[in-house]
């Protein structure tokens, strides 16, 4: 057939093509595949290949990729990574769907970075990290030997693990705060070494002394203002403690009127809200306003010990297991078993390493000492951080 009788015989089949039904032009094309050769079959697969299977990232506007990937989960990218180079290359780059998934898994986003492909590689961190955690495999042990007698107290700040009872102190105001046996709250000049007052008002050991900047505005206290905590059985004694020394108890905080509720022998204050353990749960105030705001239930296990507290997760324990609770859901993700040990009644031969992680994990903060706690061998035992894979 010529060319052009071609051409003319083409629009007129294309014309009664365009006006059959679906049904008509599916039988009409199986009718001319069944009369097709191989070469024609091959010509129809590349082009059904080409016309079918649209590259959709590589087509799209970079903009409108990055929209339609933040409807997929992680778990969806990660796979859709391996189809093709441009895909990986779309999907790694697209940095507000790996911060998003970082955030959902309590990790640290620092927005200064700038590396777009920075993000995918801390969300495969993230993953490989809480799942250790969820298996229980999060951590490892290690011992401290030396002393010659029964460690009583311990105390960490700043990356120094020291043997003493409960003590706080600044080196801005160069003052040293301690509790004792004795009721009293001694407040001591760091350089000098000399008591500069006794504060009284307990009546019960002092088991937790904490000296923090506060970061609220209050009726009492401003912003920047110097501030001590001091816990006991009962009760917890807040003080301001700045150049003026001598000072009188602000405020005196407890879970029960009656003394029918004990508090656990830990303390954690960051300057916003004071959190402390007790037989019914957590207790978190309010440090603007003293008002409790919520009360943290712990039906899984009882009589857990608060050992640190942050944005996103707790570091509980009890006379068998360290506890990670995460703080959105209240509910414990992880735990990591402890030797048979004697739990001070007033709390100072145990307590909590580096704590920045538990504001939320950034793949850097998540190494170290987590747990210390002394012997009856005289040691010290360590609860570590596994050192990421």
């Amino acid at each position: 057939m010529e060319r052009k009788d071609f051409e003319t015989w083409l629009d007129n089949i294309s014309v009664t093509f365009l006006s059959l039904t679906d049904l008509q032009k599916n039988e009409t094309l199986d009718h001319l595949i069944s009369l097709s050769g191989a070469v024609q079959l091959r010509h129809l697969s590349n082009n059904l290949e080409t016309l079918l299977k649209r590259d959709f990232l590589k087509l799209l506007p970079l903009e409108l990729s990055f929209y339609l990937l933040k409807w997929l989960d992680p778990q969806t990218l990660l796979t859709c990574c391996l189809v093709s180079k441009q895909w990986n290359k779309v999907i790694s780059a697209c940095t507000e769907v790996w911060q998003t998934a970082c955030k959902n898994l309590g990790w640290q986003i620092d927005d200064s970075v700038q590396d777009s492909l920075h993000w995918k590689k801390v969300y495969l961190k993230a993953i490989l990290r809480m799942k250790q955690l969820e298996d229980h495999e999060a951590f490892e042990t290690s011992s401290l030997i030396g002393h010659s007698a029964r460690v009583y107290a311990l105390y960490y700040k700043d990356g120094l693990l020291c043997t003493v009872f409960s003590v706080d102190y600044s080196d801005e105001l160069d003052i040293l705060v301690s509790g004792s046996a004795d009721f009293a709250v001694k407040v001591w000049a760091l350089s000098a070494g000399t008591c500069l007052n006794t504060l009284t008002g307990h009546t019960e050991w002092v088991t937790k002394v904490v000296l923090q900047k506060c970061k609220v505005k209050s009726l009492l206290h401003s912003p920047g203002d110097y501030i001590l905590l001091s816990a006991d059985k009962y009760e917890i004694k807040i003080w301001p403690i700045g150049r003026e020394i001598n000072c009188k108890c602000l405020k005196t905080l407890s879970v029960s009127e009656d003394r029918s509720i004990c508090l656990q022998p830990r303390l954690h204050f960051d300057g916003k809200y004071i959190v402390c353990s007790s037989a019914l749960g957590l207790y978190q105030w309010d440090f603007a306003s003293y008002d409790i705001l919520r009360v943290i239930k712990t039906p899984e296990v009882a009589n857990l010990a608060l050992l640190g507290f942050g944005d996103v997760f707790a570091l509980l324990f009890d006379n068998h297991y360290l506890y990670i609770m995460d703080l959105r859901t209240e509910s414990l993700i992880s735990r990591w078993p402890l030797p048979e040990y004697r739990k001070s009644k007033r709390g100072s031969s145990f307590l909590a390493g580096e704590a920045s992680w538990l504001n939320g994990l950034d793949g850097h903060n998540d190494t170290g000492l987590v747990f210390a706690t002394s012997m009856p061998d005289h040691s010290i035992h360590l609860v570590l951080w596994k050192e990421h894979c």
